[in-house]
C-alpha cells in the first residue's frame, strides 16, 4: 500500500522552497538561489532514496492471548516485528487490518528503527485489544507500516508480513442447574457400580492395547510405569443426556447456511447447544451431541470432562446449517436417539421441527430460538418443556424463566 504523494510536510516545504528560489532566480538574476534550489531538490530526491531504493526486509509474528475467544470476550494481540534495514529509520506509524468479527483500536506509533548493520535484526514490540464480536474463523492483518528517511523528507506505507487466522468460538453461557441436585434421572453421582471397592474416583489402569481409545490414557499411571496405561472400564451405569440441535437451513434464516454469524437466530443456537452441554457435563452426565437428524456432530463427553467441552466449542467455531438431504429419514433417527435414560434438549429454530416425540419416562426441553406460538403448542402437546427464547434476548433470563414454571431451577 503506497500514499499518492510520497514527501512529508518537511520534503513538500523543501520542494516548494526550491521552486520558490528558481522563480526568485529568474527573476532578480541571482544564481545562488539556483544552487540553493538544487541542494533542496536533492535532499528530497536522497530521502526517497533512503526507502525505495535501500534494501531492508521485515517480518511479523503474532501471540494472542487467549489463542482461541469466545464470543464477546476480549483478546490481547502482541505483534513482533523483526527489521533489517542498512540505515537507520525515523519514527512511523503501523496499523494492522482487523477483519469483520474483531472490533478495536489496531494502530499506533513506531518507534525509531537505528540501522542493521551492526547488531543484525532489530525487533519492535507493540500491542492492543480487541473483543471477538462474530463467531467463526477470521483473518487478522496484514500489517502496514509507514516509514520516512533519517532526515523526515519521504514516507513509504508498506504491507509486512501475512494475515494471522483467529478461531472464535462460540460463547460458552453458565446455566443454571436443569434439574434437582443429581438429576431427575441421576447424574454420575448416582452412578452405580458392580466392582466392591472401585467407585468412579478408583480407577484401575491397564495396559494399552492397540484398539484403545487415547481418552482413556492414564498419565500419571504411565508416568509411574514407563510404559502406555489405560484406565481400566468399569461396569457402571452412567446416565446418558441428548443434546439434539437442528441444523437444517429450512428452520433458520438464508445467513445460517453462508457464513458463521450471519444469521443472528442461529448464532443464539448455536450458543445455547454449547452452554446446554456444559451444564449437563458439569452435572455428570455422558453427553452424546447430535444435529436433529441422527448425525453426530462432536464424539460423545464424559461427564466431568470440561476440556472436551472447551474442544467442542472451538469445533462449533464454523459450524453453519446444513443443506437438507431427502434420502435421510430424520425424523426416524431422531427418535430412536432419544429414547436413552437422561434428558433430551433440543434446539431448533423459528420454522425448525416441532413434532418430534419427546423421550419416555425421561425430561425433554425444547429451546425454541424465534419458534411462533403455534410450535410451541405443537412442541408442548408432543411432551416437551419449552423454553421460548426470542433473538436477541437473553439466554440464562429465559432458562430460568422457563423452569421456574415448573418449578425445576432454584434462583
Amino acid at each position: 500500500m503506497r500514499k499518492a504523494w510520497p514527501l512529508t510536510a518537511r520534503g513538500t516545504g523543501a520542494l516548494l522552497l526550491a521552486v520558490i528560489c528558481f522563480i526568485t532566480a529568474a527573476q532578480l538574476g541571482l544564481i545562488e538561489l539556483v544552487y540553493f534550489g538544487v541542494l533542496l531538490i536533492a535532499v528530497d530526491v536522497a530521502g526517497f532514496a533512503t526507502l525505495y531504493l535501500v534494501r531492508h526486509s521485515e517480518s511479523v509474528t503474532r501471540t494472542l492471548t487467549p489463542d482461541i475467544p469466545s464470543v464477546g470476550g476480549e483478546m490481547r494481540v502482541l505483534v513482533h516485528m523483526d527489521v533489517r534495514s542498512p540505515l537507520p529509520t525515523a519514527a512511523g506509524t503501523w496499523r494492522d487490518a482487523l477483519p469483520r468479527g474483531i472490533a478495536g483500536v489496531a494502530h499506533g506509533g513506531l518507534p525509531a528503527i537505528g540501522s542493521g548493520l551492526s547488531g543484525g535484526d532489530r525487533r519492535v514490540e507493540f500491542a492492543y485489544a480487541v473483543t471477538a464480536t462474530e463467531r467463526g474463523a477470521h483473518p487478522l492483518g496484514p500489517l502496514s507500516v509507514t516509514t520516512s528517511d533519517p532526515f523526515g523528507l519521504a514516507r513509504r506505507a508498506t504491507t509486512v508480513g501475512t494475515a494471522t487466522k483467529v478461531v472464535v468460538a462460540p460463547a460458552i453461557v453458565e446455566l443454571p442447574p436443569l434439574w434437582d441436585p443429581a438429576g431427575e434421572s441421576g447424574g454420575t453421582t448416582l452412578t452405580t457400580t458392580t466392582q466392591l471397592g472401585q467407585g468412579a474416583d478408583n480407577l484401575v489402569a491397564r495396559p494399552y492395547v492397540s484398539g484403545d481409545s487415547m481418552r482413556r490414557i492414564h498419565w500419571r499411571a504411565t508416568a509411574h510405569r514407563d510404559t502406555l496405561m489405560v484406565r481400566q472400564e468399569e461396569q457402571e451405569s452412567t446416565p446418558q443426556a441428548t443434546v439434539l440441535l437442528e441444523r437444517a437451513a429450512a428452520a433458520w434464516g438464508a445467513g445460517a447456511q453462508r457464513r458463521p454469524g450471519a444469521d443472528p437466530a442461529f448464532e443464539l443456537a448455536v450458543t445455547a447447544a454449547v452452554s446446554v452441554v456444559a451444564r449437563l457435563v458439569r452435572d455428570g452426565y455422558h453427553v452424546a451431541i447430535r444435529d436433529a437428524d441422527g448425525t453426530e456432530l462432536w464424539d460423545p463427553i464424559a461427564g466431568g470432562d470440561g476440556d472436551e467441552v472447551e474442544s467442542l466449542a472451538t469445533h462449533f467455531a464454523t459450524l453453519t446449517a446444513r443443506v437438507e438431504d431427502a434420502r435421510r429419514s430424520p425424523l426416524d433417527a431422531a427418535t430412536a436417539m432419544i429414547t436413552g435414560s437422561g434428558p433430551t434438549v433440543l434446539i431448533t429454530g423459528p420454522t425448525g421441527r416441532t413434532t418430534m416425540p419427546a423421550p419416555i419416562g425421561s425430561p425433554a426441553l425444547l429451546v425454541g430460538v424465534g419458534l411462533d406460538a403455534d410450535g410451541i403448542e405443537d412442541a408442548a402437546a408432543a411432551g416437551w418443556r419449552i423454553v421460548p427464547l426470542p433473538p436477541g434476548d437473553d439466554l440464562v433470563e429465559s432458562w430460568v424463566a422457563a423452569y421456574r414454571r415448573v418449578g425445576r431451577v432454584h434462583a
